[in-house]
C-alpha cells in the first residue's frame, strides 16, 4: 500500500494514470504525445506505477501497451472508502464513466495481481471443477483444456454440465490459458432485472475472450486476466468488470482465488463475473 501512495504523490504520474482512464492500452509513444516530457522520464514514471501494480502491461506484437489497473484502487476502497460513503462514490464514478465513455471504442480489461502460490496450484484452480466450485460462487467448470475443446458450466453441485459455447483458445499449462466467453442468459436477466427486449439486445452482442497469464515473480505468482473482444459499449465488458451496480466482476473473483489459495478459504458470496 506504501508504495500505491509513493507513486500517487507525483502529478506526472497521476496525469499518466488520468490518460490511461480516458484511453486504456496505450503504447510509451502514444503516451508520451500528450505530455512535455522525455521518453525517458515517461518510461521512468511507468516503471513505477508498474512496481505498485497500478499499471499492467501486456505485449502486442512489437508494441507494449499499458492498461490502468485497478486492484490497488480496490484494496484503498476496501479499507477505507467502504469505512463511509461507498454507495455515493460508486454512483459518481458511475456517472462520470457514463459521461466520459467513448461509445466507439471497443474496451479491454486488465487485471494483475500477485498470488502466493505456484503456478502449478494456480493453474488447477483456473482448471478444476473442484477448485472453481469453491470460488465461482458454485460454479463448476470443466473441459479437457485443449485448444478447440468446449468449456463446460455446472450450476450446482450433481447438476448438468452445459455447453454455453465456449472453447479453449490457447492453454500452455501453467503459463497461458485462454477461451471464448459466454453470452447473456435468463439467469443474467432475472439477476439484473431486465426484460426481455432488454436481454434480447444484450444477447446480440458478439462473444468476447479471457486470457489468464501466468508468470513467476520472485516467491509469488503474477497473474495478469485480459479480457477483451467486446462490442463498442459493451454491457457484458461492464458485467465482467464490476460496474453493473452490484460490484462482483473478475476483480472480486480474482480477489476470491488470491484468498483460497493464500488462506484456504475463498471470500464469503463471491458474485459471478459476467
Amino acid at each position: 500500500m506504501d508504495e500505491v501512495f509513493r507513486a500517487l504523490a507525483d502529478a506526472s504520474r497521476r496525469r499518466l494514470l488520468d490518460d490511461l482512464n480516458l484511453r486504456n492500452g496505450q503504447s510509451l509513444r502514444e503516451l508520451c504525445a500528450g505530455l512535455a516530457m522525455t521518453r525517458q522520464s515517461v518510461s521512468k514514471h511507468l516503471a513505477v506505477l508498474e512496481a505498485a501494480n497500478l499499471v499492467s502491461t501486456v505485449r502486442r506484437g512489437r508494441e507494449k501497451l499499458h492498461y490502468l489497473n485497478p486492484a490497488p484502487i480496490d484494496a484503498i476502497a476496501e479499507r477505507w472508502i467502504g469505512r463511509y460513503d461507498r454507495e455515493r462514490v460508486r454512483a459518481l464514478g458511475d456517472l462520470r464513466r457514463a459521461l466520459e465513455r467513448e461509445p466507439m471504442e471497443s474496451p479491454t480489461f486488465v487485471y494483475t495481481t500477485y498470488i502466493n502460490t505456484t503456478p502449478e496450484r494456480l493453474w488447477a484452480a483456473l482448471t478444476e471443477p473442484e477448485f472453481t466450485r469453491r470460488y465461482w460462487g458454485g460454479v463448476a467448470l470443466r473441459s479437457d483444456w485443449r485448444v478447440g475443446s468446449p468449456v463446460l458450466w455446472q450450476d450446482s453441485p450433481g447438476g448438468e454440465f452445459r455447453d454455453l459455447g465456449q472453447h479453449v483458445l490457447a492453454a500452455e499449462p501453467h503459463r497461458l490459458l485462454s477461451y471464448s466467453w459466454h453470452g447473456f442468459s435468463a439467469e443474467h436477466a432475472a439477476h439484473f432485472g431486465w426484460s426481455a427486449e432488454e436481454l434480447a439486445a444484450r444477447q446480440d452482442e458478439r462473444r468476447s475472450k479471457v486470457s489468464f497469464e501466468i508468470a513467476r515473480y520472485g516467491g509469488f505468482v503474477k497473474l495478469t486476466v485480459v479480457h477483451d473482444d467486446f462490442d463498442p459499449d459493451s454491457e457484458m465488458y461492464r458485467a465482467i468488470s464490476g460496474q453493473l451496480g452490484d460490484g462482483g466482476g473478475w476483480p472480486e473473483l480474482l480477489a476470491s482465488v488470491k484468498t483460497l489459495l493464500e488462506t484456504g478459504d475463498p471470500l464469503p458470496d463471491p458474485v459471478p463475473a459476467g
